[in-house]
């Protein structure tokens, strides 16, 4: 299992270099292209870009981080840095959200003395979205099983779609002469920044709080262990995260007096931490196993 972490840290630490070699460069085209242009939608893309290559950065830095072994410290090794890393990047991209709006409002109750040309505008968008379609399908693969890697995944897709409300404007100025188009797809940016920034903000919260995880259903995991042979009642549960895809469990286990006699405590155990493992994907469980008379001794203790 640690050899897996390992591999998929390496994995991970390989996407974000080539991501973050993509979204800088053109970061930098999209900088020039906005001071060219005099496009504000291409320079909230670029400072979304911006934002990307900071909250990329701090990805990587949380993973190699998170790659570190346990020790008497930090028993549970370095992998929440993980999620400290995504609580950043949310963090940035909400800070991103709130600039982008006020310089959008600000330049349409300016009035309109705002010129975009538009064709410099077209051709740095569509640069900027296909440089964004191949980092996403980079770290697309990662996304799902890491919190931190999700976080990076978000950005880059919003920036992708940034890019294409960029493309949009630019088309309609250059169609149509209406200049506040630009304001308008800046404002759609930040609007498209904002609901991911908080969906992931909340899986960080989820996770730092220890909550159960969300696709974890605690009564389905209490049964299947009173369904095992020899166990009376389950009790003192608690299900928590170090970070995404990585659930640990802890019970107290009230088991008949048979076990204790039989000396198959470490079948029940096997068999328990298997159970988990099989049908729960999780690879981290502790159980105490009591006899009743010591469960009853426990129960003003763990309710």
């Amino acid at each position: 299992m640690s050899h897996d972490h390992s591999h998929a840290h390496h994995a991970n630490r390989r996407r974000l270099l080539i991501a973050i070699g993509i979204v800088g460069a053109v970061f930098v085209v999209q900088v020039a292209g906005s001071l060219l242009s005099g496009s504000l939608a291409l320079l909230a893309d670029a400072g979304h870009m911006l934002s990307d290559v900071t909250g990329l950065i701090v990805a990587l830095m949380a993973t190699i981080v998170a790659a570190r072994p346990p020790s008497d410290r930090q028993t549970f090794g370095y992998q929440r840095a993980e999620v400290f890393g995504a609580l950043i990047n949310g963090v940035i991209l909400v800070v991103v959200a709130v600039s982008v709006t006020v310089g959008a409002i600000g330049r349409l109750v300016g009035g309109g003395d705002v010129h975009v040309q538009s064709t410099p505008m077209l051709i740095v968008a569509i640069i900027g979205l296909v440089a964004n379609a191949v980092a996403l399908l980079v770290l697309r693969p990662a996304a799902s099983g890491s919190i931190n890697m999700r976080g990076a995944y978000l950005e880059v897709l919003g920036d992708l779609v940034g890019s294409v409300a960029v493309i949009v404007a630019a088309v309609v100025i250059m169609l149509t002469g209406f200049m506040a188009a630009d304001a308008i797809a800046s404002l759609l940016i930040a609007a498209l920044i904002v609901p991911r920034a908080f969906s992931l903000l909340r899986d960080v919260v989820r996770v730092l709080s220890e909550s159960a995880p969300a696709d974890t259903d605690v009564a389905e995991i209490r049964d299947h262990i009173c369904g095992t042979k020899g166990v009376v009642a389950v009790h003192d549960v608690h299900v928590w995260a170090i970070t995404s895809g990585a659930p640990v469990f802890t019970a107290h286990v009230v088991v008949e007096p048979q076990v204790f006699r039989s000396g198959k405590t470490g079948e029940l155990l096997d068999e328990l931490s298997g159970c988990l493992s099989a049908h729960f994907d999780v690879e981290h469980s502790t159980f105490q196993l009591e006899p009743a008379e010591h469960a009853a001794h426990e129960d003003e203790l763990h309710r």
